[in-house]
């Protein structure tokens, strides 16, 4: 087992405030599929200002426990706790963390936040335990957890390929979002499984990207499977160009000022969900990251 480093925050010290940004697909093509069963993609990933938000407090025992009132899976399940038990084993260190998540974006909807949380996790904790993995060494530990975790720990938008996995960042333009979730939940093994669903869009450039205007392959089959996706996409529609994010459910239009997107939310049904973000470049994890290895040993992360 390796040792808590002198330069590791101390047992007991409680380390808050980790973002989680959510992010948006601003496109989604599949481009085929892959002998091992996957599906080769294409996507644009834009990392928001608005997302969850995470504290860590160490234990010397070993243990990892989620606290906290939210509903929240089996550890077994819950990809914050394998998160931290995945970098324990690896690391081989004997520290354990109780964490408390809170959340703001929803489950399975689109915008990367269970993916963002394990991120997070895995990029606070490596600091933290001092387990000294380079980003490389976490991105190989986040594809095990999910296909969307490595963007969230490079932590910059970035143009993606593979399986998500094959990143290069992207400074994309300014831009504010407003992003609509509906009362509804899509299940992605079965849009993936829908005969009506794209899989053979043609391969795409950077450059093609910023010339056009493409979708997300995976909107006609959401709309098609769950009527709540379809209103809320002839609602938002009015206002902007309405695109689904991910597999969905939820969905986005662009702005270019805060002041148009907070307009295009005005009378957003009640039983639906409603955030304004503005588009990052960089995530405010690196900059959390930055701020804790700027602190003396010891003192509260």
């Amino acid at each position: 087992m390796r040792p808590p480093s002198p330069a590791a925050a101390l047992p007991g010290v409680c380390s808050r405030g980790w973002p989680a940004p959510a992010k948006l697909n601003l496109f989604l093509h599949i481009t085929g599929r892959r002998p091992d069963g996957y599906h080769e993609l294409q996507t644009m990933f834009q990392l928001l200002d608005y997302g969850d938000e995470l504290d860590f407090t160490l234990r010397a025992d070993g243990c990892i426990r989620r606290l906290g009132s939210c509903n929240h899976a089996p550890p077994e399940q819950d990809l914050v706790v394998r998160a931290a038990r995945l970098l324990q084993q690896t690391a081989g260190t004997t520290l354990g963390v109780d964490i408390r998540l809170n959340k703001r974006l929803p489950a399975g909807g689109g915008l990367g936040g269970g993916s963002s949380d394990a991120a997070t996790t895995l990029v606070a904790l490596n600091a933290l335990w001092a387990c000294g993995l380079d980003e490389a060494a976490l991105q190989s530990l986040g594809l095990r957890l999910g296909a969307d975790v490595p963007v969230f720990i490079t932590g910059r938008s970035a143009w993606a390929e593979g399986v998500g996995e094959r990143l290069q960042p992207v400074d994309l333009p300014t831009a504010w979002y407003a992003v609509v979730c509906p009362d509804a939940h899509l299940s992605t093994a079965a849009l993936f499984q829908d005969p009506r669903l794209t899989r053979d869009c043609a391969r795409m450039t950077i450059s093609d990207f910023f010339a056009g205007d493409h979708g997300n392959v995976f909107e006609p089959v959401a709309r098609q499977h769950e009527p709540a996706v379809d209103e809320a996409f002839r609602w938002l529609g009015r206002h902007g160009r309405a695109r689904l994010t991910g597999s969905g459910a939820c969905l986005f239009a662009s702005f270019n000022s805060r002041e148009a997107a907070v307009a295009a939310l005005t009378g957003l049904p009640a039983r639906w969900h409603g955030f304004v973000a503005r588009g990052l470049n960089r995530s405010p994890l690196l900059d959390r990251l930055a701020r804790l290895r700027s602190r003396a040993p010891g003192r509260e992360a």
